[in-house]
């Protein structure tokens, strides 16, 4: 039996797992911390502790063994109890106990238990990812009197305190400033003028194009002969419907079956349900569309039946 990495498993969950006339392994959760002294960061975590008072068997131990193994609970029960027998025979021997990512148990001279908790795992579970690390120092001071060192033998390299005697250096920035602004007006001054004259050109060229079709004549020796096409286009609100398709090609056979019948047959959208919908034809009244569907009933589909609604 697993026993050490049952009782780890259910650490993760709970503040209290029980060993049933042993002992209860307890956690606490603690924030993370920083170390002043060393730097370091240690992050949230629960603290490992073990009170051997609490020995009143709470099931969860069973439970969960009962659960992984496939056992009963009574067999759970069992198993459990002579593994304790056991814990408390080494024990009585002057061993060490070590249940592995928890700690350790040993037996004092005063008949009393004695745990140190194991580091190796958080069972804080929002702290994964998190580690401890340290921070290095951050020497300032060092650096600025390396830098100050520096400029003693490098003149050119200043510090803010140094720039206040060296005036020769604002007249540079003066001068560096107006050659700036000065190449600024230049350019946009270029800029300027390169535009006017794009301007010009584009303005020349569209009134030689407008010449040009002012002068252009377009002559047909054969024209062809005009068609006229009548239409007629269905409207009306009421509608005999024929049929409703999940699928976009059985509405287009329906439609094409209804057409060689000789009916006005078309297709309306698909309805809210996602059907493609065919009608046999639509009607501007209410007493005509429901002649034409008794009609439609008596000889050909006795399931037709009448929708009222406005097309786009």
């Amino acid at each position: 039996m697993r026993f050490e990495t049952y009782i780890s498993d259910l650490l993760y969950r709970y503040e209290c797992v029980i060993i049933p006339e042993f002992g209860a392994f307890l956690t606490q959760t603690v924030s993370a911390q920083v170390h002043e002294s060393t730097n370091a960061f240690y992050p949230p975590k629960k603290v490992l502790s073990f009170n051997e008072q609490l020995k009143n068997n709470d099931g969860l131990l069973a439970n969960y063994i009962a659960s992984v193994e496939k056992i009963p609970f009574e067999t759970a029960v069992q198993k459990i109890a002579k593994k304790t027998k056991s814990l408390k025979s080494f024990l009585a021997e002057g061993e060490t106990l070590v249940f592995k990512n928890i700690g350790e148990i040993t037996l004092s001279s005063e008949e009393k238990l004695l745990f140190e908790p194991s580091d190796k795992l958080n069972y804080l579970t929002d702290a994964f990812g998190l580690s401890q690390f340290t921070s290095p120092n951050i020497t300032r001071e060092t650096y600025k009197e390396t830098v100050e060192a520096v400029e003693n033998v490098v003149p050119l390299t200043l510090t803010p305190e140094k720039r206040k005697s060296r005036n020769y250096l604002k007249y540079a920035a003066v001068a560096v400033i107006a050659l700036a602004l000065g190449g600024a007006f230049t350019s946009n001054y270029y800029l300027g003028q390169i535009d006017a004259h794009n301007r010009l050109a584009e303005a020349s060229a569209q009134e030689q194009l407008e010449g040009k079709i002012q002068e252009a004549t377009f002559i047909i020796d054969n024209p062809l002969p005009a068609i006229t096409l009548n239409v007629a286009k269905q409207s009306g609100r009421f509608h005999i419907v024929a049929g409703a398709f999940r699928i976009e090609a059985n509405c287009n056979k329906k439609l094409a079956e209804l057409k060689s019948l000789g009916y006005k047959a078309r297709k309306i959208g698909t309805n809210k349900y996602g059907l493609h919908q065919v009608v046999y034809s639509s009607y501007e009244s209410r007493q005509e569309a429901q002649r034409a569907m008794y009609q439609i009933r008596r000889t050909h589909n006795r399931d037709a039946w009448l929708l009222i609604q406005e097309l786009d």
